[in-house]
């Protein structure tokens, strides 16, 4: 179902606006059959960095908040090419920016098409600030659901938006055999994720960019996760123990420790091997190093985990399984059924 949600960029800066701008307009993410789907409301594209600075400069606004990101997203379902899902984006901007400058990208380069939208937070018409707030957002996805709905496309029922869920039920099981599953594709873009984070930061910036939340604090004892259609999903219930806050917080401390590369392919045997069976080298670089608190316990990795993984894996890129038992051998991996 299409979806419009904000993304939040705590570091408001020159820098970091710039750095917004480069990520949604890379080619590797937006170049289709050689055509570049990034547009641009007000502005030229190529030149849209400059172009809201001098905004900011002509009304003498250079201080505060800088920009504003939002994710619009589209269900995989729809009969929707990647030139018309940058036009939509271009004709929401219009009609709910119009006086202010908006890059608009359409990265194909995931599961589902998707608009990435930074707007400037000075108009260009008459200097004035932008400012949003809840009812505002409400408001953009409201023009969103007329819009999508005008191009046939599907969206979110009333009902349903925001709703909650929290384990995986028989019918959700089946949903992930036929790779339809919320649960199973956010499984899939936290492995992405993965791939690019060395810290924490790194790993919850990578996500919101792609139009999810996180919620991660050090006085909670979970990470709840929301996807860009505003499911809600806690650590615990992804049926995978490498999303769990401290096996994370685990993991995130050895690749400082052991110098990590962003974009490295993710292990067959899954990113906490290396962790769980290099605890003792691990135990000396701390030993070494100053001020470093004491690590979480060391995960426990087991054949039987191993096989679920691997089978929960399967299901996020849409495979079949072979073996239905591979998710039934362990405590609490049921997926919701009776034993």
């Amino acid at each position: 179902m299409a979806t419009f949600v904000a993304i939040r960029n705590a570091k408001q800066t020159r820098g970091s606006m710039a750095g917004a701008i480069g990520y949604i307009a890379k080619d590797e993410k937006t170049l289709w059959k050689g055509i570049s789907l990034v547009a641009g409301h007000n502005c030229v594209p190529q030149s849209s960095y400059i172009e809201f600075l001098t905004t900011k400069k002509r009304f003498h606004k250079m201080e505060g908040r800088q920009f504003y990101h939002f994710v619009q997203s589209f269900a995989e379902g729809d009969r929707l090419s990647p030139q018309m899902a940058n036009a939509i984006g271009v004709e929401l901007a219009e009609k709910e920016f119009p006086d202010f400058e908006v890059l608009v990208a359409t990265h194909i380069d995931t599961g589902h098409l998707h608009n990435h939208l930074i707007v400037n937070s000075v108009s260009c018409v008459d200097g004035r600030k932008l400012h949003q707030n809840t009812a505002d957002l409400q408001h953009h996805r409201d023009v969103n659901d007329q819009i999508c709905m005008k191009y046939h496309l599907s969206v979110l029922p009333k009902s349903k938006k925001h709703s909650r869920k929290k384990r995986m039920e028989p019918g959700e099981y089946q949903a992930g055999l036929r790779g339809e599953s919320w649960k199973l594709e956010l499984v899939f873009v936290l492995n992405q994720a993965l791939r690019e984070a060395e810290d924490k930061e790194s790993f919850i910036e990578w996500l919101e960019r792609e139009g999810y939340q996180v919620r991660w604090s050090d006085n909670r004892k979970h990470i709840t996760f929301v996807t860009p259609e505003g499911f809600r999903c806690r650590d615990t219930s992804l049926h995978d123990e490498t999303f769990l806050k401290d096996n994370l917080e685990y993991l995130f401390l050895y690749r400082q420790l052991t110098n990590f590369e962003p974009g490295r392919e993710e292990p067959s045997c899954g990113w906490l091997y290396g962790v769980t069976y290099n605890a003792e080298a691990l135990t000396r670089y701390m030993t070494q190093a100053m001020d470093v608190p004491d690590p979480p316990p060391i995960p426990v990795w087991t054949e039987s985990k191993q096989r679920q993984r691997e089978a929960l894996k399967k299901l996020a890129h849409g495979q079949r399984l072979e073996n239905i038992q591979d998710f039934e051998e362990d405590e609490g991996y049921s997926f919701g059924m009776s034993m």
